[in-house]
């Protein structure tokens, strides 16, 4: 038997997982107890959702509002997924989880949910089990380069002609530093150039430096500036960690944009986690935009699993605004056929 308890803070997130062991350990950035530490101090409300007994522990960390639940993230969060000390209980902890929620609000939605470790897919399955009505759609793409082994110099030559041209003939005209712990100089360097760029504004740009900062401490921080003239006028901010490479953020000076220095930048860094972090994996965030294809050779879907009590009247207005965004949005395969009414 799990024992269900509803807490408004996160800092029992870090109560429950601070002996971490072989029993349970972050996958990523996006499942640290600090990173929703981060997401609550942006004024997001958490709502944490947690399931014990003597052998395990599991957490949905959420958010309700309007009598809907959904996942506590925001626009820096490449993914979403629960928090679960034993692989052995994942079912039965999550199940006690996805009953008790029942009457605790019409609905809740789960996003971006990633499937290649499998949790969309059990989720789904998790909550129809449990008696909710269950939706499952794709809200977005996350393009990935598997290494597979290779150098930096044979994943080059496998590169679209246009973009190694453009290597070849810019790669001289800047100046590249990549810097592994937080620097001062360097992150103003970065948002000097973020604030320059087509980019929007910085959604939470107070959380995102003490990100990094945290990032830099624990040595996984890898921040680029490129340079021309002493200038600042392209910046990348990545991470790596469990032989994975995370790009966050990118941006370029538009009125520098004839040296391409993003592209000789991207380049730097690539080389930089394939020959020296020895990644196994680059994952360039969510977005489908068309130049990451120039860099990546996979994709993967990201999943929003809404989860509906039918007994609340409130549900069926949401279910009939649902069928008609996925009516007028591609058919999405790889969950939409699963048997979750069974």
């Amino acid at each position: 038997m799990f024992e269900v308890r509803y807490h408004d803070s996160v800092n029992v997130l870090q109560e429950m997982f601070a002996a971490r062991g072989a029993a349970w350990e972050p996958t990523g950035p996006f499942d640290r107890p600090e990173w929703y530490a981060g997401l609550a101090e942006t004024g997001l409300r958490p709502l944490v959702v947690t399931a014990q007994n003597d052998a395990s522990k599991a957490a949905l960390v959420l958010t309700q509002e309007a009598g809907r639940l959904s996942s506590l993230t925001n626009w820096y969060s490449f993914t979403w997924r629960p928090l679960v000390s034993a692989e052995a209980t994942y079912e039965a902890a999550l199940e006690a989880t996805a009953c008790d929620l029942r009457g605790k609000g019409h609905r809740v939605t789960l996003a971006p949910v990633p499937n290649e470790d499998g949790s969309a897919t059990r989720l789904a399955k998790i909550f129809a089990a449990a008696g909710w009505r269950v939706e499952v759609s794709q809200c977005d793409t996350n393009h990935v380069l598997k290494v597979q082994g290779r150098s930096f110099s044979d994943y080059w030559a496998s590169r679209p002609g246009p973009l190694r041209t453009t290597l070849t003939r810019k790669g001289n005209k800047v100046a590249i530093d990549i810097i592994e712990r937080f620097d001062e100089q360097a992150w103003r360097d970065y948002e000097s150039v973020y604030e320059a760029s087509w980019k929007p504004a910085e959604g939470e740009p107070a959380m995102l430096r003490e990100f990094a900062q945290a990032e830099g401490k624990a040595g996984r921080l890898r921040l680029g500036i490129a340079r021309h003239e002493a200038k600042a006028i392209a910046a990348q901010f990545w991470t790596v960690e469990n032989a994975t490479a995370y790009i966050h953020k990118l941006a370029h000076r538009d009125e520098r944009a004839n040296l391409s220095a993003g592209t000789v930048l991207t380049a730097a860094l690539f080389k930089r986690v394939i020959d020296q972090d020895g990644v196994d994996i680059i994952d360039f965030g969510t977005g489908n935009e068309p130049y990451k294809r120039d860099w990546m050779e996979a994709f993967r879907p990201r999943f929003q699993i809404d989860c509906l009590d039918m007994k609340q009247p409130q549900a069926w207005i949401d279910l009939a605004r649902l069928a008609m965004r996925r009516s007028r949005e591609p058919h999405v395969p790889a969950l939409a056929r699963l048997p979750l009414d069974s």
